[in-house]
């Protein structure tokens, strides 16, 4: 781990330089149409029903069990992605807690913009490692992440242990993009999420698993899920890059592809 007594504006600095999952805005203009993410733990709310909509809208889902697992697994790998990423690069808990986090709608699949009511870091200067990393799995997973999955399977009846798998994906996400970043320290990072993965409630660890893969002087994580999104099942009729109906072969092919710049990831 680097820089433990980094300040926010250096965290969200170099966030932002892996990318536009990690970009956080610390300033949302008041007229934006931002979304609370407090309010998606709420099953009945009419900005979780938005959220949703927008998903079928943009990705093509015909069933409502379908659209929540594919909004989690991409609400895990773009909202709390830039907390793990902060923690694996500067040993720092970004504040990614619901009620700090504002989000706005895109007309793709996925989100316009992550930003923070207030860009803060909880003092962790006298905490050990072990404590910083369980506050983080709390303020990203127990707070977070888990809550809008519930709400998820409330309103779609989705099943607890996909909407989990979409969680895992997403975290795994975290860190496997940020490693295909040129310079990316791949190490740090494989190390980060085994560190993160091992702190998480067993089952997490279950659902997947991260693999490191060399391809014309490239390496790079990526993540073999062991549990269906059905993004398959939506109009255009596509399976995603990590596929549990894939083989697992078929699947680290694709990725070799993505490594050689043959291919494109989603």
């Amino acid at each position: 781990m680097s820089h433990p007594s980094a300040d926010p504006a250096t965290v969200l600095t170099t966030l932002a330089g892996y990318g536009e999952r990690y970009r956080l805005e610390t300033d949302p203009g008041a007229g934006e149409d931002w979304i609370s993410a407090d309010r998606l733990v709420d099953p009945a709310a009419e900005e979780l029903t938005r959220v949703l909509e927008a998903e079928r809208a943009a990705s093509g889902q015909v069933s409502a069990h379908a659209t929540a697992l594919t909004v989690m697994a991409v609400y895990a790998g773009t909202v709390t992605a830039p907390a793990l990423l902060a923690w694996a690069l500067h040993d720092q808990v970004l504040d990614v807690r619901p009620h700090n986090v504002l989000l706005r709608l895109d007309d793709h699949h996925g989100f316009a913009a992550v930003a923070l009511r207030r860009p803060r870091l909880a003092d962790v200067s006298r905490m050990p490692a072990a404590e910083r990393l369980a506050l983080l799995v709390r303020q990203v997973l127990d707070e977070h992440l888990f809550p809008v999955a519930e709400a998820l399977r409330a309103r779609s009846r989705a099943g607890r242990r996909q909407l989990h798998g979409g969680i895992a994906h997403g975290c795994a996400a975290a860190f496997g993009a940020a490693s295909r970043r040129p310079g990316a320290d791949v190490d740090l990072l494989q190390r980060a999420h085994e560190r993160f993965l091992a702190a998480c409630p067993p089952e997490l660890a279950a659902l997947g698993e991260m693999v490191r893969l060399s391809e014309a002087g490239a390496q790079g994580l990526f993540y073999l899920r062991r549990t269906c999104c059905l993004y398959y099942t939506a109009v255009h009729g596509e399976k995603c890059a990590s596929c549990c109906l894939d083989s697992a072969e078929d699947r680290i092919a694709g990725y070799r592809r993505v490594l050689a710049g043959d291919a494109a990831p989603h």
